[in-house]
């Protein structure tokens, strides 16, 4: 999927922020979560993504994502990774922070 095409299906799936990431490589940030749902494009370079199993490396032309709340581990490999990334909150989170 293009870059467009994919803004276009966060915007059409009720993503309310999106932007376009250039990530150094670097470790982990450690197991987290987010108060949001996250959905990523990776454009170039390698995302890598740890859920609940073994971590799984995306490259060009992948689709990535993280459900609000999941616990997870990401880190970026390589020379770095460009990502187009789409954050959605849920209704009591956006009415919070609104």
């Amino acid at each position: 999927m293009n870059q467009r095409d994919f803004e276009k299906q966060l915007k059409a799936d009720g993503f309310q922020e999106i932007e376009f990431q250039e990530l150094a490589p670097r470790p982990g940030k450690g197991r987290h979560r987010h108060l949001f749902e996250i959905r990523g494009l990776v454009v170039a370079g390698k995302f890598v993504v740890k859920q609940s199993g073994d971590p799984v490396a995306y490259g060009p032309g992948e689709m990535f994502s993280v459900a609000d709340g999941e616990l997870h581990d990401e880190w970026i490999e390589g020379d770095g990774a460009h990502v187009l990334v789409g954050r959605k909150f849920s209704d009591a989170r956006a009415k919070a922070a609104g």
